[in-house]
């Protein structure tokens, strides 16, 4: 009987990667996944610990997980904050736990399991296919390419829980992207802390993939991820893209359709003086004019961001300086957080904290206006054919599908509903592209017909 180890995985893409590294190792170990805490002779949770509602998620999680199985190892950010009479959050609450890593440790996380779960299989037999165990649909795939971060923004921790940058090496971000490609992913999602400062950490050194030399910086790793891609007929996708310039030299290689024009930049905010206490990289001027030239180059491109409304001490006319900017960026999909006191983030000492009510209520006011520029840039797509990467067929599309645009990241954007097809022979399959000519816009999704 191999032994099963039940998994559950929380938090963004960058600890979805994590827990597939884990997997994967457990898979080569010859283990089973679970699907139930009951049915597993023990279990994993990989945790997050950025905002509140996540830390309580994650701590409620592992209480369940105990009730139902009494043997639980805990992964990831949560893994990392100190309680408050001990020096570990996890195991200050749920004592019974029986071991505790921080994020990106996967060998840890395995030493656990083998010293309460022993290893069944000769590792060194392969099990498991070259890109790994995946979290995701078989189509699409998230590519880490570093881990950490070196700004120290006074409202987030992550620096705190996962360090400062460290870039892959740039040959084995590679040959993963390869191998991803050559297992059927058609849409490659790039991933980090901060994409844009790629290979700083070690002077952009230049590595080696497939015999030749490849600098270890974004330019070069985006190219290289393009041309690979090119044969597949895949997309490449880039998130936590910060507005640094060298982003500027990016911009062509969309126009081009090397990679999509597409970019996930958190702005976070636009008024110089909340950037400020804020401590991020940029001043909201700056940004404007950066998106307009960006959109000079390449006016297909798509910009989608984060932002937080309500941040301490923001005055109303900070906030309005947003609204402004949403408007005048014309940002594609915006998302925003009401400012949310994290433990141990600087901000909570800034003045000028704001009561919730306030908070939530500039949280509104933002989405309506983001909502607003969102729908009328969708409505200026009705007629216009795009191509759709399929991820729902039911009965081969003869019923319809839904699919997305290059405009849309899987989870956070819209969606393209697509109409049941008017030729008899028109056949969709989940996992491929599909061209179709937008008909209409509900909401941030678009409708489209199959052609």
């Amino acid at each position: 009987m191999l032994p099963k180890v039940g998994f559950v995985s929380l938090g963004c893409p960058k600890a979805l990667t994590d827990s597939e590294l884990i997997l994967t190792q457990l898979s080569a170990e010859g283990y089973t996944t679970s699907k139930t805490f009951e049915g597993a002779d023990l279990v994993i949770v990989n945790t997050c610990g950025f905002i509140d509602d996540a830390v309580k998620e994650s701590l409620d999680t592992i209480g369940e997980a105990l009730a139902a199985n009494g043997k639980v190892i805990v992964t990831g950010c949560l893994g990392a904050r100190a309680g408050d009479k001990t020096d570990n959050m996890v195991k200050e609450i749920h004592p019974a736990v029986l071991a505790v890593t921080g994020p990106h440790a996967t060998q840890e996380v395995m030493d656990a399991v083998h010293a309460h779960l022993p290893k069944p299989h000769d590792p060194f037999i392969d099990l498991v296919p070259a890109a790994g165990v995946k979290l995701t649909p078989k189509h699409y795939a998230y590519l880490k390419i570093s881990e950490g971060c070196n700004h120290r923004c006074t409202f987030c921790i992550i620096p705190s829980m996962r360090g400062d940058l460290v870039s892959r090496p740039i040959g084995d971000v590679l040959k993963e992207a390869r191998a991803l490609f050559e297992g059927g992913v058609k849409e490659l999602l790039v991933i980090s802390q901060d994409t844009s400062a790629y290979g700083v950490d070690v002077k952009y050194r230049t590595g080696f993939y497939d015999g030749r030399p490849v600098k270890t910086r974004m330019l070069e790793l985006v190219q290289a991820l393009g041309e690979m891609a090119e044969p597949y007929g895949a997309w490449v996708r880039l998130h936590y893209v910060y507005p640094y310039p060298s982003v500027d030299e990016v911009i062509p290689l969309m126009a081009e359709g090397k990679v999509l024009p597409y970019l996930d930049v958190p702005f976070q905010h636009s008024h110089p003086d909340v950037l400020r206490r804020m401590k991020r990289p940029a001043s909201g001027e700056k940004n404007l004019e950066r998106i307009a030239r960006w959109r000079e180059i390449c006016p297909e491109l798509t910009v989608r961001s984060t932002f937080i409304a309500g941040f301490p001490g923001e005055t109303e006319e900070e906030f309005q300086h947003l609204l402004d900017f949403v408007r005048e960026a014309q940002i594609d999909r915006a998302g925003c957080f009401a400012y949310s006191p994290v433990e141990g983030a600087a901000a909570n000492d800034i003045p000028g904290m704001l009561p919730q009510e306030v908070r939530e209520e500039r949280r509104a006011r933002f989405m309506a206006v983001a909502e607003e520029v969102s729908a009328k840039k969708l409505e200026r797509r009705i007629g216009a054919t795009m191509q759709v990467l399929v991820d729902s067929a039911p009965a081969l599309g003869k019923k319809g599908g839904v699919g997305r645009s290059y405009a849309d990241a899987p989870e956070i954007d819209g969606t393209v509903r697509l109409l049941p097809p008017q030729k008899i022979s028109k056949r969709l399959a989940v996992g491929e592209f599909t061209k179709a000519r937008i008909v209409g816009t509900e909401g941030h999704d678009l409708i489209a017909e199959p052609i």
